[in-house]
């Protein structure tokens, strides 16, 4: 689905992101198949339940010091950001928020971060 060797996403496929030679899975590999990047580390997750993203599900990159907000909303764009969501992001002093397939957020994320932006990335990896 998507293949960058540049990275710092290498590759990601249903389920699997291979990040700085590094897999993560839903298989148990790694941080799992849901995926955080802040200043290039990468986390679980965790706070991600169900198909509808609350505020309280990206509260862990709020006082980051990010500008710009990758989100990958899953291989078939399941998971939907609502506006209560997307307005307490914007509260929180994020002035861009980019929502895309997982594939495609892959490849934006790589692009801002490897041109020094404050970029975070939040990617579902499967639906």
């Amino acid at each position: 689905m998507f293949k960058d060797s540049e990275g710092p996403i290498e590759s990601f496929d249903w389920g699997c992101f291979v990040i700085n030679g590094e897999m993560h899975s839903a298989e148990g590999a790694g941080v799992g198949k849901d995926i955080c990047i802040i200043d290039g580390i990468v986390t679980p997750w965790s706070a991600r339940k169900g198909h509808l993203l609350k505020p309280k599900m990206v509260s862990n990159i709020m006082s980051s010091g990010i500008k710009i907000l990758v989100i990958g909303n899953g291989v078939n764009g399941a998971l939907k950001v609502p506006q209560k969501t997307r307005k307490a992001i914007s509260e929180a002093g994020i002035s861009e928020l980019i929502i895309e397939r997982t594939p495609e957020a892959c490849a934006t994320f790589n692009r801002l971060f490897r041109a020094g932006a404050l970029v975070a990335f939040l990617a579902h990896g499967t639906c």
